[in-house]
């Protein structure tokens, strides 16, 4: 029987891995260097992992504004292939370990799952406590997340790739962390290793690693009956203001033994009856709304993909991706007369030529 490192260097893997960083990317100078020589390349990739001299290379970073300024850290597409790989071969390893509702970056789940399953809690009980985490990729902290994935993973070479990962990624975002001191710190505390770069593969898996002991916390120890997560945003559900408001602080005590904050203002408890925002949408137990600042943002990009699409600049098949996109995930919510008013009002001209 194969290591489970063996597994993630073999190559089909590699291959697998390949194509799967390669989707949709493959117009990308990075993508289409790796691919010119990607037999030589996978190979080559192969050696290193095999024999442990593997080092992952520098980030690209980048700010996006929407919806919220981010900073964004792009690994070398080589990496990324690596970070497929392994991550083929461990998901299923914690997937047994997960609660059926974390809905982020998982096989099966997605946004629009999670809006069905907080609107089904809605019909069901009266009130919904919503949470989310300060800042909460760059304040992952490196020692827990190793500890929880060692726990499932007892192979060295497979923890000495994660280590790797994980390691290359220390410091990314340390400016985007605000220092917190938790009970029982020193000033040492404030030197650990902590926060996975937001654009990676393994940032978002490990995202769910690190939370998922608070999501059986939530549901087996405070015995939530109705509880969903996605990413850092969670919400629990009851028929009790004062359960939730409970639940609440014994929630700020258990975050804080994973080194984490949770926005304590932005969490109330509210009625399931008057609507709860959750992922750029507003619910209520019969109807879904849009949000007024995601229909606001995406007009500001169609008027600024139609004056690049009359220059040239992209093609109508670019163009038209992302209005589908768009289409594609509002069309959850009751949004067909804004659909309707807003694609009316932008007429597509045709770029003679």
């Amino acid at each position: 029987m194969s290591s489970i490192y063996e597994d993630i260097i073999r190559w089909d893997n590699l291959c697998s891995a390949f194509h799967t960083a390669a989707r949709g990317k493959r117009r990308g100078n990075a993508a289409a260097g790796f691919e010119h020589q990607v037999a030589d390349r996978l190979i080559n990739l192969q050696r290193d992992l095999s024999n442990g001299t593997y080092h992952p290379g520098a980030y690209t970073n980048f700010f996006i504004h929407e919806p919220k300024r981010r900073l964004i850290s792009a690994a070398p597409f080589r990496d990324r292939v690596a970070h497929h790989a392994l991550c083929n071969v461990i998901t299923p390893i914690f997937e047994q370990r997960f609660i059926p509702d974390s809905f982020a970056n998982r096989i099966g789940k997605g946004t629009h799952r999670a809006l069905d399953c907080f609107q089904t809690h809605m019909r069901r009980y009266r009130y919904v406590l919503r949470g989310d985490i300060v800042e909460h990729f760059p304040s992952l902290d490196h020692a827990i997340l190793r500890a929880e994935i060692a726990a499932a993973i007892a192979d060295e070479r497979t923890m000495g790739l994660v280590d790797a990962i994980l390691h290359s990624g220390a410091g990314v975002l340390v400016n985007e962390y605000t220092p917190v001191l938790f009970p029982g710190d020193d000033l040492f505390a404030l030197t650990r290793p902590r926060g996975l770069p937001i654009g990676n593969l393994t940032s978002q898996f490990w995202s769910n690693v690190y939370m998922n002991p608070f999501d059986w916390f939530v549901q087996r120890d405070l015995g939530c009956p109705a509880y969903l997560r996605y990413v850092d945003d969670f919400a629990l559900f009851s028929d009790s203001k004062r359960q939730l408001y409970a639940w609440k602080r014994a929630i700020i005590d258990h975050l804080a033994r994973l080194r984490l904050t949770l926005h304590e203002t932005q969490a109330q408890v509210v009625s399931c009856a008057d609507g709860a925002p959750w992922l750029g949408f507003v619910l209520c137990p019969t109807h879904r709304r849009l949000k007024r600042r995601n229909a606001v943002r995406f007009t500001q990009r169609l008027t600024r993909n139609l004056t690049d699409y009359r220059a040239g600049r992209i093609s109508f098949a670019e163009l038209d991706a992302g209005v589908q996109g768009w289409i594609n995930h509002v069309r959850y919510a009751d949004t067909w007369g804004l659909r309707r008013h807003i694609l009316n009002s932008h007429s597509i001209p045709v770029v003679s030529g």
